[in-house]
């Protein structure tokens, strides 16, 4: 991880190495898989490399545009600059770019392949809702997942499951409306496509759940990064109670629009349950769980902050 003042995570690192090498298995049995299935090795490797290039280079760019977001100055929003100011000095790390979404969905997050390119931004929402210490908690958390490097982890990891679902959508929409257009006479095509589609729906699964369980994990350590570093986990509590209860407030429009991006969001837009399988496709923790650890710092730090 970078060297800063965030509190060092050996088992996120850990696990971040351990779902990029599963994930290199998988992306390597995924190529041979198409080529086994009839595709040609040029235009596999083509689509997976563009792939790659577009969510490693743009995706930074591409999250911001998404969420309607924007680069603000010191001079545009003075306060929000300066909680990022004073957090990058404690944590010793280079200041990212600052950027706010105009949306009333209660929310920050982080994007950007590594510490020079990193941007740290917050909604709205969360700036008319949060006091400012519980602000420079939410922030610290986010800082701390550029700190870790998890944002980057999280992108490339993210990108073979944007390319199997684009295969397996594809190789649907070829077997249904090829094989109609040409009746029984050559069913070759449409063979290869459903193919296809199998061997992209088994690797979009696996990458799928890899990628939850890291985001979980790597959202408790943000937190305890965030609760060490300013020495106030109470506050990043309220913070998380108050989001979390003002999210039923917002329109489920805008929800819907914004649950994309909740890998990477402080709290999610939607939580579809807590236990079974819910938990286990969740890309946070349950509200519970990370209000139980903030507790057991505060207690730790014996401040009662």
């Amino acid at each position: 991880m970078a060297r800063s003042r965030f509190l060092p995570d050996r088992g996120l690192t850990v696990r971040m190495v351990a779902t990029m090498a599963l994930l290199g298995v998988v992306y390597v049995a995924f190529v041979i898989g198409l080529v086994l299935a009839g595709l040609s090795v040029w235009l596999v490797l083509l689509i997976v490399a563009g792939f790659a290039l577009v969510q490693y280079f743009a995706s930074d760019k591409l999250a911001l545009y998404s969420m309607g977001a924007r680069e603000v100055t010191p001079h545009e929003a003075p306060q929000l600059h300066a909680i990022v100011d004073r957090l990058c000095a404690m944590a010793d790390m280079p200041k990212p770019k600052v950027a706010i979404a105009r949306t009333d969905v209660p929310n920050a997050f982080a994007t950007g392949r590594d510490e020079k390119r990193a941007v740290v931004c917050a909604t709205t929402g969360i700036l008319r809702r949060l006091e400012p210490v519980e602000l420079e908690a939410v922030l610290a958390h986010e800082l701390s997942h550029v700190a870790h490097r998890d944002v980057m982890v999280m992108t490339i990891a993210g990108f073979l499951g944007v390319v199997a679902g684009f295969l397996t959508q594809a190789g649907l929409r070829f077997a249904a409306f090829g094989a109609a257009g040409r009746g029984n006479r050559d069913n070759n095509p449409a063979l290869v496509a459903l193919l296809v589609v199998a061997v992209s729906a088994v690797v979009w699964v696996v990458s799928f759940l890899l990628t939850r369980a890291l985001s979980r994990y790597r959202e408790l350590s943000a937190d305890r990064a965030a609760a060490f570093l300013t020495g106030r986990p109470s506050a990043l509590g309220s913070a998380l109670t108050k989001i979390s209860g003002d999210m039923a407030r917002v329109p489920t429009r805008d929800l819907r629009q914004a649950e994309p991006f909740n890998a990477f969001f402080f709290t999610p837009a939607f939580a579809h349950g807590q236990g079974g399988l819910a938990a286990l496709f969740s890309t946070h923790p349950p509200i519970e769980r990370r209000l139980t650890q903030l507790a057991e710092i505060s207690r730790g730090l014996g401040s009662g902050a």
